[in-house]
Protein backbone atom coordinates (compact mmCIF):
# COMPACT_ATOMS: atom_id res chain seq x y z
CA UNK A 1 0.00 0.00 0.00
CA UNK A 2 1.49 3.09 -0.98
CA UNK A 3 -1.15 5.91 -0.60
CA UNK A 4 -1.99 7.18 3.12
CA UNK A 5 -5.47 6.96 3.74
CA UNK A 6 -7.95 6.05 6.65
CA UNK A 7 -6.10 8.86 8.64
CA UNK A 8 -7.19 9.47 12.67
CA UNK A 9 -8.73 12.18 13.58
CA UNK A 10 -7.61 14.64 16.17
CA UNK A 11 -10.03 17.00 18.01
CA UNK A 12 -9.38 20.74 18.01
CA UNK A 13 -8.74 19.77 22.12
CA UNK A 14 -6.03 17.65 21.32
CA UNK A 15 -4.46 19.59 18.72
CA UNK A 16 -0.86 20.70 19.96
CA UNK A 17 0.95 23.55 17.77
CA UNK A 18 4.28 22.24 18.33
CA UNK A 19 3.08 19.03 16.69
CA UNK A 20 1.06 20.53 13.65
CA UNK A 21 4.68 22.74 12.90
CA UNK A 22 6.92 20.57 10.89
CA UNK A 23 7.15 17.66 8.58
CA UNK A 24 10.59 15.73 8.81
CA UNK A 25 12.06 13.66 5.85
CA UNK A 26 15.89 13.11 4.66
CA UNK A 27 16.64 13.47 1.09
CA UNK A 28 19.38 11.90 -0.89
CA UNK A 29 20.53 12.53 -4.33
CA UNK A 30 22.14 9.31 -5.67
CA UNK A 31 24.67 9.57 -8.04
CA UNK A 32 26.44 7.44 -10.35
CA UNK A 33 28.85 6.41 -13.90
CA UNK A 34 27.09 4.01 -16.11
CA UNK A 35 29.80 1.58 -16.42
CA UNK A 36 28.50 0.32 -19.50
CA UNK A 37 25.25 1.22 -21.94
CA UNK A 38 21.97 2.06 -19.94
CA UNK A 39 18.66 2.38 -20.80
CA UNK A 40 15.68 3.42 -18.82
CA UNK A 41 12.58 2.16 -20.57
CA UNK A 42 9.90 5.16 -21.02
CA UNK A 43 7.75 5.54 -18.03
CA UNK A 44 9.32 3.02 -15.98
CA UNK A 45 12.56 4.45 -14.33
CA UNK A 46 11.43 4.43 -11.33
CA UNK A 47 10.19 0.88 -11.50
CA UNK A 48 13.51 0.00 -12.33
CA UNK A 49 15.36 1.75 -9.92
CA UNK A 50 12.97 0.34 -7.75
CA UNK A 51 13.40 -3.67 -8.48
CA UNK A 52 16.68 -3.33 -8.53
CA UNK A 53 17.42 -2.26 -5.20
CA UNK A 54 14.36 -4.93 -3.61
CA UNK A 55 16.35 -7.86 -4.88
CA UNK A 56 19.72 -6.63 -3.96
CA UNK A 57 18.31 -5.06 -0.18
CA UNK A 58 16.66 -8.77 -0.20
CA UNK A 59 19.65 -10.78 -0.70
CA UNK A 60 21.95 -8.81 1.40
CA UNK A 61 19.78 -8.34 4.80
CA UNK A 62 17.57 -11.46 4.34
CA UNK A 63 18.42 -15.05 5.19
CA UNK A 64 17.98 -17.47 2.58
CA UNK A 65 15.33 -19.45 4.14
CA UNK A 66 13.49 -16.39 5.04
CA UNK A 67 9.73 -17.12 3.03
CA UNK A 68 8.81 -13.52 3.18
CA UNK A 69 8.57 -10.34 4.49
CA UNK A 70 4.90 -11.02 6.10
CA UNK A 71 6.19 -14.01 7.77
CA UNK A 72 9.69 -13.70 8.83
CA UNK A 73 9.90 -14.33 12.67
CA UNK A 74 12.34 -11.11 12.46
CA UNK A 75 10.34 -8.92 10.73
CA UNK A 76 10.03 -6.43 13.86
CA UNK A 77 13.85 -6.22 13.19
CA UNK A 78 14.57 -7.00 9.77
CA UNK A 79 15.78 -3.82 7.37
CA UNK A 80 13.85 -5.29 4.17
CA UNK A 81 10.60 -5.77 6.14
CA UNK A 82 10.63 -2.64 7.60
CA UNK A 83 11.40 -0.86 5.02
CA UNK A 84 10.02 -2.55 2.14
CA UNK A 85 7.22 -4.80 2.87
CA UNK A 86 6.25 -2.63 6.36
CA UNK A 87 3.24 -4.40 8.65
CA UNK A 88 1.75 -3.52 11.61
CA UNK A 89 3.14 -5.36 14.35
CA UNK A 90 -0.38 -5.40 16.38
CA UNK A 91 -3.12 -3.42 15.97
CA UNK A 92 -1.98 -0.67 13.75
CA UNK A 93 -2.32 3.28 13.82
CA UNK A 94 -5.59 4.22 12.17
CA UNK A 95 -6.14 0.28 12.12
CA UNK A 96 -3.74 0.02 8.71
CA UNK A 97 -2.92 -3.47 8.07
CA UNK A 98 0.14 -2.14 5.62
CA UNK A 99 1.78 0.40 6.34
CA UNK A 100 2.94 2.54 3.37
CA UNK A 101 6.13 1.86 2.41
CA UNK A 102 8.74 4.58 4.64
CA UNK A 103 10.62 6.10 1.14
CA UNK A 104 9.74 7.25 -2.48
CA UNK A 105 12.42 7.32 -5.68
CA UNK A 106 12.39 10.40 -7.93
CA UNK A 107 13.44 9.16 -11.23
CA UNK A 108 11.03 10.26 -13.78
CA UNK A 109 14.16 12.53 -15.36
CA UNK A 110 15.47 9.37 -16.34
CA UNK A 111 12.23 7.79 -18.37
CA UNK A 112 12.89 6.93 -22.09
CA UNK A 113 17.28 8.31 -21.70
CA UNK A 114 20.29 6.03 -22.62
CA UNK A 115 23.10 6.47 -20.89
CA UNK A 116 26.74 5.44 -22.77
CA UNK A 117 29.79 3.73 -20.49
CA UNK A 118 31.00 6.39 -18.13
CA UNK A 119 28.50 8.84 -18.48
CA UNK A 120 26.75 10.29 -15.50
CA UNK A 121 23.14 10.11 -13.84
CA UNK A 122 21.48 10.16 -10.83
CA UNK A 123 17.82 9.88 -8.86
CA UNK A 124 16.58 10.93 -5.75
CA UNK A 125 15.45 8.94 -2.79
CA UNK A 126 13.39 10.60 0.13
CA UNK A 127 13.27 8.51 3.25
CA UNK A 128 10.80 9.32 6.00
CA UNK A 129 12.11 6.23 8.53
CA UNK A 130 12.98 9.41 11.02
CA UNK A 131 14.30 6.86 13.32
CA UNK A 132 16.57 4.92 11.53
CA UNK A 133 16.74 6.20 7.70
CA UNK A 134 18.99 3.26 7.12
CA UNK A 135 21.71 5.06 4.62
CA UNK A 136 24.13 2.20 5.19
CA UNK A 137 22.05 -0.26 3.72
CA UNK A 138 20.51 2.12 0.77
CA UNK A 139 24.25 2.87 0.09
CA UNK A 140 25.47 -0.76 0.33
CA UNK A 141 22.85 -2.27 -2.02
CA UNK A 142 23.29 0.86 -4.75
CA UNK A 143 27.13 0.08 -4.94
CA UNK A 144 26.20 -3.26 -5.82
CA UNK A 145 24.72 -2.28 -9.03
CA UNK A 146 28.04 -2.53 -10.69
CA UNK A 147 27.83 -6.37 -10.28
CA UNK A 148 23.70 -7.21 -10.22
CA UNK A 149 23.66 -4.14 -12.91
CA UNK A 150 20.07 -2.35 -13.76
CA UNK A 151 17.47 -1.79 -16.08
CA UNK A 152 16.82 -4.02 -19.59
CA UNK A 153 20.06 -6.20 -19.81
CA UNK A 154 20.96 -5.62 -16.55
CA UNK A 155 24.06 -3.10 -17.47
CA UNK A 156 26.38 -2.22 -13.99
CA UNK A 157 26.64 1.01 -12.75
CA UNK A 158 28.96 2.35 -10.14
CA UNK A 159 27.86 4.76 -7.14
CA UNK A 160 30.44 7.63 -6.80
CA UNK A 161 28.83 10.05 -4.34
CA UNK A 162 25.08 10.46 -1.98
CA UNK A 163 24.41 14.35 -1.40
CA UNK A 164 21.61 15.50 1.23
CA UNK A 165 19.35 17.97 -0.76
CA UNK A 166 17.95 21.10 0.76
CA UNK A 167 14.32 22.69 0.57
CA UNK A 168 14.75 23.24 -3.12
CA UNK A 169 15.43 20.10 -4.51
CA UNK A 170 19.37 21.35 -4.83
CA UNK A 171 22.37 19.04 -3.97
CA UNK A 172 23.92 19.84 -0.41
CA UNK A 173 26.23 18.11 2.19
CA UNK A 174 28.05 14.96 0.39
CA UNK A 175 27.33 11.92 2.88
CA UNK A 176 29.02 9.13 0.65
CA UNK A 177 31.88 9.51 -1.12
CA UNK A 178 32.32 6.24 -2.60
CA UNK A 179 34.18 4.98 0.49
CA UNK A 180 33.23 6.47 3.46
CA UNK A 181 29.55 7.40 4.82
CA UNK A 182 28.89 10.11 7.00
CA UNK A 183 25.57 10.89 9.55
CA UNK A 184 22.64 12.52 7.40
CA UNK A 185 20.88 15.66 9.22
CA UNK A 186 17.27 15.71 8.46
CA UNK A 187 15.02 18.02 6.10
CA UNK A 188 12.35 20.10 8.19
CA UNK A 189 9.69 21.74 6.38
CA UNK A 190 7.25 24.09 7.89
CA UNK A 191 3.58 23.46 7.84
CA UNK A 192 2.81 27.07 9.04
CA UNK A 193 0.54 28.77 6.90
CA UNK A 194 1.65 30.76 4.63
CA UNK A 195 2.48 34.90 6.29
CA UNK A 196 1.91 36.23 2.43
CA UNK A 197 -1.66 36.57 1.10
CA UNK A 198 -2.19 33.18 -0.86
CA UNK A 199 -5.19 33.22 -3.14
CA UNK A 200 -4.05 31.60 -6.11
CA UNK A 201 -1.81 28.30 -6.32
CA UNK A 202 -0.97 26.46 -9.67
CA UNK A 203 -0.35 22.03 -9.23
CA UNK A 204 1.77 20.32 -11.11
CA UNK A 205 1.26 16.62 -11.51
CA UNK A 206 4.63 15.80 -13.04
CA UNK A 207 3.93 12.17 -12.84
CA UNK A 208 0.74 10.33 -12.62
CA UNK A 209 -1.42 10.98 -9.48
CA UNK A 210 -3.39 8.75 -9.33
CA UNK A 211 -6.53 9.86 -6.49
CA UNK A 212 -9.66 8.43 -4.52
CA UNK A 213 -12.55 10.75 -3.50
CA UNK A 214 -15.31 8.51 -2.01
CA UNK A 215 -13.95 5.45 -3.05
CA UNK A 216 -14.02 6.80 -6.81
CA UNK A 217 -11.22 7.80 -9.11
CA UNK A 218 -10.89 11.49 -9.69
CA UNK A 219 -10.66 12.55 -13.33
CA UNK A 220 -10.66 16.44 -12.15
CA UNK A 221 -8.87 17.33 -9.02
CA UNK A 222 -11.05 19.28 -6.79
CA UNK A 223 -9.28 20.73 -4.61
CA UNK A 224 -10.89 19.47 -0.64
CA UNK A 225 -10.12 16.15 -2.58
CA UNK A 226 -6.53 16.91 -3.43
CA UNK A 227 -5.90 18.48 -0.03
CA UNK A 228 -7.37 14.96 1.67
CA UNK A 229 -5.29 12.97 0.31
CA UNK A 230 -2.48 15.33 0.81
CA UNK A 231 -3.34 15.42 4.33
CA UNK A 232 -3.91 11.90 5.17
CA UNK A 233 -0.42 10.94 3.52
CA UNK A 234 1.68 13.63 5.89
CA UNK A 235 -0.16 12.30 8.80
CA UNK A 236 0.13 8.91 8.59
CA UNK A 237 4.05 8.59 7.45
CA UNK A 238 4.47 11.10 10.68
CA UNK A 239 2.25 8.70 12.47
CA UNK A 240 3.91 6.18 12.04
CA UNK A 241 7.71 7.28 11.44
CA UNK A 242 8.64 10.43 12.31
CA UNK A 243 7.35 12.58 15.15
CA UNK A 244 3.78 11.62 15.75
CA UNK A 245 0.16 12.50 14.43
CA UNK A 246 -0.34 15.69 12.64
CA UNK A 247 -2.06 17.99 15.14
CA UNK A 248 -4.83 19.34 12.80
CA UNK A 249 -8.75 19.05 13.28
CA UNK A 250 -9.13 17.37 9.85
CA UNK A 251 -13.25 17.91 9.52
CA UNK A 252 -12.96 21.99 10.16
CA UNK A 253 -9.49 21.86 7.72
CA UNK A 254 -11.91 19.73 4.91
CA UNK A 255 -14.14 22.19 5.10
CA UNK A 256 -12.13 25.22 4.47
CA UNK A 257 -10.72 23.12 1.20
CA UNK A 258 -13.72 22.44 -0.34
CA UNK A 259 -14.15 26.08 -0.59
CA UNK A 260 -10.77 26.65 -2.64
CA UNK A 261 -11.92 26.64 -6.26
CA UNK A 262 -10.86 24.97 -8.88
CA UNK A 263 -10.36 27.80 -11.73
CA UNK A 264 -9.04 25.98 -14.60
CA UNK A 265 -6.58 23.28 -15.60
CA UNK A 266 -4.90 21.26 -18.66
CA UNK A 267 -4.55 17.67 -17.51
CA UNK A 268 -4.68 14.28 -18.91
CA UNK A 269 -4.69 10.27 -17.89
CA UNK A 270 -2.16 8.89 -18.73
CA UNK A 271 -1.42 4.72 -18.36
CA UNK A 272 1.47 2.16 -18.35
CA UNK A 273 2.22 -0.87 -16.82
CA UNK A 274 5.08 -2.54 -14.01
CA UNK A 275 5.66 -6.08 -13.18
CA UNK A 276 6.65 -7.12 -10.32
CA UNK A 277 10.40 -8.83 -10.74
CA UNK A 278 9.53 -11.10 -7.58
CA UNK A 279 5.98 -12.13 -7.93
CA UNK A 280 5.75 -11.82 -12.01
CA UNK A 281 2.53 -9.87 -11.25
CA UNK A 282 1.07 -6.51 -13.40
CA UNK A 283 -0.10 -3.95 -12.14
CA UNK A 284 -0.89 -0.46 -13.61
CA UNK A 285 0.34 2.64 -13.56
CA UNK A 286 -1.97 5.12 -14.08
CA UNK A 287 -3.05 9.00 -13.13
CA UNK A 288 -3.25 12.23 -13.92
CA UNK A 289 -0.34 14.70 -15.86
CA UNK A 290 -0.50 18.32 -16.08
CA UNK A 291 -1.62 21.52 -13.79
CA UNK A 292 -4.73 22.24 -12.51
CA UNK A 293 -5.25 26.65 -10.77
CA UNK A 294 -6.92 27.02 -7.61
CA UNK A 295 -8.17 30.06 -5.84
CA UNK A 296 -9.33 31.28 -2.81
CA UNK A 297 -7.92 31.07 0.76
CA UNK A 298 -4.85 29.16 0.34
CA UNK A 299 -2.57 30.11 3.21
CA UNK A 300 -2.80 27.64 5.28
CA UNK A 301 -2.75 25.04 2.52
CA UNK A 302 0.50 25.87 0.69
CA UNK A 303 2.78 24.31 3.14
CA UNK A 304 0.97 21.04 2.87
CA UNK A 305 1.10 20.78 -1.16
CA UNK A 306 5.38 21.71 -0.92
CA UNK A 307 5.74 18.77 1.65
CA UNK A 308 3.59 16.43 -0.19
CA UNK A 309 5.94 17.16 -3.07
CA UNK A 310 8.45 15.41 -1.40
CA UNK A 311 5.86 12.32 -0.15
CA UNK A 312 4.33 12.38 -3.02
CA UNK A 313 0.61 11.81 -2.93
CA UNK A 314 -1.95 9.26 -3.97
CA UNK A 315 -1.43 5.23 -5.11
CA UNK A 316 2.44 4.03 -5.86
CA UNK A 317 4.07 6.61 -5.03
CA UNK A 318 6.91 4.04 -4.44
CA UNK A 319 7.78 4.18 -7.67
CA UNK A 320 7.65 7.75 -8.46
CA UNK A 321 3.61 7.96 -9.21
CA UNK A 322 2.04 11.31 -7.52
CA UNK A 323 4.95 13.45 -8.03
CA UNK A 324 3.45 17.14 -7.35
CA UNK A 325 5.09 20.76 -7.09
CA UNK A 326 3.02 24.30 -6.45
Amino acid sequence: MDDATSAGEISSSELSPSLAATFELFAFRFQFVALEPLYFPPGKAGNVIRGALGRIFRKFVCTPGCPDAHGCPQRAVCAYARLFEPTALGQGPSGLADWPRPFVIRAAHLDGRRFSAQAPFYFDLNVFEMRDPALAYFAFSFSQLMREGLGPGRAGAELTAIHQLDSAGRPGARVFDGQTLGDPQPLVLSLQPETADARRVRVRFLTPTELKSAGQVVREPQFGALFARVRDRLHTLRQLYGAGPLALDFSAAGERARGVRLTASELRWESSERRSGRTGQTHPLAGLVGWADYEGDLAEFVPYLRAAGWTGVGRQTTWGKGQISC
